[in-house]
């Protein structure tokens, strides 16, 4: 490895790092570039022209010269997409780097729809074309962003339709080139200012019709990434119905015209009044329909016995009530007087066969009486030797008796 050729020490003066960046410029060689032109100066009387060609797609620019004689053999205008083989110089004395141009290219339409085609194809695998990606604009936006040229017949289109539809409607209104080489950076600063505003609820693009060459800068990446980046809602209304820049694409809305755009950003003031007039005469008829029809269902309610006359169902039921007590009254009563003639027949069979009875037919009913004083019912005169005191019990009453003899069969004798 070779020491470094400079040090502290032994630093390198300007020229020479000058002279050895021209040297490793120089190595380059010829080269073909390409980019957009832009502020051509091309002076009578001078044999070298200046002009600068510019990246769409980036913030990067350089210089190149030619001669005058190139130019006049292929005209240019500012934005003119071209092609050119050039050498890259190092102007040591100025510090500066150019383009030494030798041949121009304008490229032509075909190649300008190729790359577009190759751009689209590129954008729509990133998902960047996708419909599940694009938003809704609100219904009613508090302010309207505008990107347009100034005092073009789009900015008028967009504002006269929108104010028409809606007279309050609030636009914030961006200024822009929307062709040549600042059209893309000046739209891209003003989408991210509109973008930044929480007042914008919705950013329109707008722009009139034009050739391939001035709606290139709507096919630019850096721009549809841009639209693509944005937090707020974007329409496109680029051009007439059949201009379909790659905005169109990308935006969340396509409108067909700038006309449209205005149509489309706001709602329209007297469709929506009509349209409250008429949800208002739905629900009012609704409400009538509702009570007209719960009124028939109070009345048919009301028609119904139990509500007409509330104290017939109850007097009803009173006398309902009343029969079944008086059935129960008659049933308890025949009950009663069947049990009480079922007491009176066995009370009266009880007491012609009681003792009572059968004593007052004159019989009687002897009890001999133990020396504890206890009567005993005699059923043998071997139960009443002489002596034994008894008692004879008779209907009317009991006399004693003391055993004075027996006799068999006929009963015991004995003496008062």
């Amino acid at each position: 490895m070779s020491e470094p050729s400079t040090t502290p020490e032994r630093p390198w003066p300007v020229r020479t790092v000058a002279r050895k960046i021209a040297d490793w410029i120089n190595r380059l060689g010829d080269i073909w570039v390409e980019g957009q032109v832009t502020q051509i100066s091309n002076r009578p009387g001078t044999g070298t022209a200046f002009l600068t060609l510019r990246d769409p797609a980036a913030d990067v620019s350089m210089t190149v010269t030619c001669s005058t004689a190139l130019l006049r053999e292929h005209p240019l205008t500012d934005g003119t997409r071209v092609i050119l083989h050039a050498r890259p110089a190092f102007f040591i004395g100025r510090g500066t780097l150019s383009l030494r141009a030798d041949e121009i290219r304008a490229v032509g339409i075909g190649e300008l729809l190729a790359r577009i085609e190759r751009l689209r194809k590129l954008l729509a695998a990133e998902g960047l074309f996708d419909p599940r990606r694009k938003r809704r604009p609100p219904f009613l936006p508090h302010t309207v962003g505008l990107i347009t040229g100034r005092a073009s017949a789009a900015e008028k289109d967009v504002l006269t339709n929108a104010r028409a539809r809606w007279p309050s409607v609030r636009f914030r209104v961006e200024n822009v080139a929307t062709q040549g080489a600042l059209a893309v950076p000046q739209i891209v600063d003003a989408l991210g200012a509109l973008d930044r505003d929480k007042n914008v609820h919705v950013i329109v693009i707008a722009r009139g019709g034009g050739s391939v060459e001035d709606l290139l800068p709507f096919s630019d990446e850096t721009l549809l990434r841009a639209v693509a980046g944005c937090r707020t809602p974007v329409l496109s209304a680029i051009g007439h119905e059949p201009d379909t820049p790659l905005l169109d694409h990308v935006a969340d809305v396509r409108c067909s015209t700038p006309t449209d755009a205005g149509k489309r950003v706001v709602p329209d003031i007297a469709e929506e009044s009509a349209r409250v007039i008429q949800l208002r005469d739905r629900a009012r008829r609704a409400l009538h329909g509702w009570v007209d029809r719960e009124r028939r269902l109070l009345d048919a309610l009301r028609s119904r016995p139990v509500l007409a006359n509330p104290r017939t169902p109850l007097e009803h039921r009173s006398a309902q009530v009343s029969a079944l007590v008086d059935r129960s009254r008659r049933a308890v009563a025949g009950l009663v007087a069947a049990e009480r003639s079922a007491l009176d027949h066995t009370r009266a069979r009880l007491t012609t066969l009681g003792p009572a009875a059968t004593l007052a037919r004159g019989y009687a009913v002897v009890q001999r009486l133990d020396q504890d004083g206890r009567p005993r019912v005699l059923r043998s005169t071997e139960e009443a030797p002489e002596g034994t005191r008894l008692r004879v019990r008779v209907s009317d009453g009991a006399v004693q008796a003391t055993v004075t003899g027996a006799t068999g069969g006929s009963g015991a004798e004995t003496g008062a």
